[in-house]
């Protein structure tokens, strides 16, 4: 299942997210610090999306209440509940 998803309150814009039989396949995530965003998306592959979510949920960018690690974390929970 292939998704675009709009995070809220960072710098990426848009994360292009693909899930098959509850793994993450890919992930591309435009706009935000692309290195590491680049880093993250390589690190999450193949990765059950439960894994993801419990790893990444949660974390903060500076002030912020959420950052892009926690904004995928709350895709993810979208796309699992789809399923």
């Amino acid at each position: 299942m292939k998704v675009s998803y709009r995070p809220k309150g960072v710098c990426s814009q848009l994360m292009q997210i693909d899930v098959e039989d509850g793994k993450l396949v890919d992930l591309e995530v435009i706009g935000g610090c692309d290195g590491n965003l680049k880093g993250i998306s390589k690190l999450v592959k193949g990765m059950e999306i439960d894994d993801v979510i419990n790893r990444l949920e949660g974390i903060c960018c500076g002030r912020k209440k959420t950052s892009c690690p926690d904004q995928l974390a709350q895709a993810l929970k979208l796309i699992r509940d789809r399923e």
